[in-house]
């Protein structure tokens, strides 16, 4: 009977380290796809419809897909933020939207609009402040979302009237399209230069930015 049963034991632990190696594969295979891609198609990672912060001629990429009303979203936002200062002037954020949400969508489109007032970043720092009053899993009031938006120093009537401009709904789909090629299931979903970050946190970001800069360091003649 113990004999059996270590048989079993080995049997499972073999079936255990063969379903890791085969997920690790398959996860380097998905990167190595996507850095090919980044190289050949570099505007499914950063469109010209993105909005972006930084510097205008970065070494790095950091395209970070994001749902407003994403809770993780919010609490990493602060460390994005001090990634811009840590690597100031060589690091461009590129936001892509991730209407996973209910809400989302309605959020995205007051962003947009409130870009047409060169006042994105105000208002993404607004909806984030404010996220648990109008996003709230349990109990959502995105009728909220106006009356903050003051905060963010917009013209919240042209706002009203410029969410209507079919070329936000051109773009956020544009969005949706390049999350479902890319493989984005969750938020917020990181790439840097075209790499995914494939252990979610902050050091492995931080990493992953340090590999890259280096990587390109060495290839400089």
């Amino acid at each position: 009977m113990k004999a059996k049963l270590m048989i079993i034991g080995i049997a499972l632990m073999s079936l255990a380290t063969v379903y890791l190696v085969a997920t690790k594969l398959y996860r380097s295979g998905e990167a190595q796809k996507l850095e090919v891609m980044a190289k050949e198609d570099l505007a499914r990672f950063v469109p010209d419809h993105a909005p972006r912060l930084g510097t205008s001629t970065p070494k790095i990429y950091l395209v970070e897909f994001l749902d407003p009303e994403c809770e993780s979203c919010r609490e990493f936002y602060p460390f994005v933020k001090s990634l811009l200062k840590e690597y100031d002037g060589k690091l461009q954020l590129v936001v892509r939207f991730a209407p996973f949400h209910p809400n989302s969508r309605l959020a995205i489109r007051i962003l947009e609009a409130s870009r047409k007032q060169d006042k994105f970043w105000e208002t993404l720092e607004v909806l984030f402040k404010h996220q648990p009053e109008w996003g709230s899993h349990h109990a959502p009031r995105p009728e909220l979302l106006w009356s903050f938006l003051p905060e963010a120093g917009v013209d919240v009537e042209r706002v009203k009237a410029d969410i209507m401009d079919p070329d936000i709904e051109r773009n956020l789909e544009r969005d949706v399209a390049d999350l479902n090629a890319l493989g984005v299931r969750g938020t917020p979903t990181f790439f840097v230069n075209g790499k995914p970050l494939e252990v979610f946190g902050q050091e492995p970001l931080r990493q992953l930015i340090e590999r890259e800069l280096k990587a390109l360091e060495s290839a400089t003649p």
